[in-house]
């Protein structure tokens, strides 16, 4: 089984930023553990400020993969073209949120990209990639 993770803008700070939201492990920290967690399945970590970096990841694990998690980041509430290329793909897409969306501003409570996907988890820390590839198990 081969599960590409793809994180969106900022999340490369994780670890430094708001560790009261988001904790202080970095993301490579926390998905060394999750490679030791799960040693049967062929984890990929992608990240990318930009936007369209973000969907050609999409477009080139989205036909051969078995899963994508992805934490579009603030991209969620605003991207269109990252709902399009979600639904474009044959992999299908579980959207993840290390915090909970719904407990921060109002524009944040509206994902764009969650008609696309077949579920979300919001709100469970780091842990939420876990559940995640438990799902696709």
């Amino acid at each position: 089984m081969k599960i590409q993770i793809i994180n969106g803008p900022n999340l490369n700070l994780l670890g430094k930023r708001e560790p009261e939201v988001y904790g202080s492990t970095s993301f490579e920290e926390y998905f060394e553990e999750l490679k030791k967690q799960f040693p049967q399945i062929d984890l990929y970590y992608f990240q990318s400020n930009v936007e369209g970096e973000l969907i050609n990841k999409i477009h080139e694990v989205g036909f051969d993969f078995d899963a994508i998690l992805l934490n579009a980041g603030g991209y969620t509430h605003t991207s269109v073209a990252i709902s399009d290329a979600i639904a474009g793909v044959t992999t299908p897409v579980l959207e993840v949120h290390i915090s909970n969306i719904y407990k921060r501003e109002e524009f944040r409570h509206k994902s764009i990209i969650s008609q696309a996907c077949v579920g979300m988890i919001s709100g469970l820390g780091l842990k939420g990639y876990e559940l995640g590839i438990r799902y696709f198990l």
